[in-house]
């Protein structure tokens, strides 16, 4: 298996550096993050790569059964690690991919040293005595309309997620991107992203984290977000002046300064 083809690797920066992993989340690929790489790949090792079924990987790996769970993709994380024999890695996860990285670390942990969590959920649909931001029928009503037309949904619910409806074009590069993702494929990872309940994790992550939320943020408000850092003892709270649930490509600039502030406070 050739890891780096299947996953579309990319390795920039600095190669004496500490080393990040950036990893996107659902509907997306490595592209989402180029707005934050030049300034984290001047002091550190940059890792980008693409879930099997997104971007540039392999899509002939994909199979059903093995990214039915966030453990699949979890899987993923741990096949670049070993294949580029990282120790100690920084693991950067956007939304979906924050939970992405409590697994990996629980499975592999002498590859992961330290998480960023960058508008994490561990639960989209609420429960007694926790806020997620959506109800069941709120989700069974988003999976209904993206199995009957995705890219409809693609073109309707971009823009919510992006947030900043003031700058159309990020909500169009969202759409298009969500659009170029296989239409099964995705359906597939829309249900294990929203339908997963990952809060039992939380309890079981001891390395350094950060948890990044934005001001206003439809997908994950920030009760999710203090949820997850009372959670997760080691973890720090930052609250960017952002809105929206994508901040590295809306503010680009606060998320980078807040993630190298959390790396330089791991020294």
């Amino acid at each position: 298996m050739d890891v780096r083809r299947r996953n579309n690797v990319n390795v920039i920066g600095r190669d004496d550096a500490p080393v990040l992993v950036l990893a996107h989340g659902f509907g997306c690929d490595q592209n989402m993050w180029r707005l934050v790489v030049p300034a984290l790949a001047e002091r550190f090792r940059v890792v980008l790569f693409d879930y099997v079924g997104s971007g540039g990987s392999d899509l002939s790996a994909w199979s059903e059964e093995r990214y039915s769970s966030l453990h699949g993709y979890a899987s993923d994380v741990v096949d670049v690690c070993e294949e580029l024999d990282l120790r100690q890695a920084v693991f950067v996860g956007h939304s979906v991919s924050a939970m992405v990285g409590v697994l990996a670390a629980q499975a592999a942990p002498e590859r992961i040293g330290a998480l960023v969590m960058v508008t994490p959920s561990p639960r989209y649909i609420d429960d007694e005595g926790y806020r997620g931001g959506f109800s069941t029928e709120d989700i069974d009503e988003l999976l209904d309309s993206l199995e009957a037309n995705y890219l409809g949904w693609s073109s309707a619910m971009a823009p919510v997620i992006m947030g900043n409806p003031e700058r159309p074009e990020l909500g169009q590069e969202l759409t298009n991107s969500f659009c170029a993702t296989d239409p099964d494929i995705a359906r597939a990872f829309a249900r294990t992203t929203f339908l997963t309940d990952s809060r039992e994790d939380l309890k079981g992550v001891s390395v350094p984290t950060l948890v990044l939320e934005c001001e206003q943020d439809a997908i994950a408000p920030r009760e999710v977000g203090a949820y997850v850092h009372t959670a997760i003892p080691s973890s720090r709270l930052v609250t960017l002046d952002a809105t929206g649930h994508c901040p590295q490509l809306s503010a680009p600039e606060v998320t980078a300064v807040a993630i190298l502030d959390f790396l330089e406070s791991l020294k």
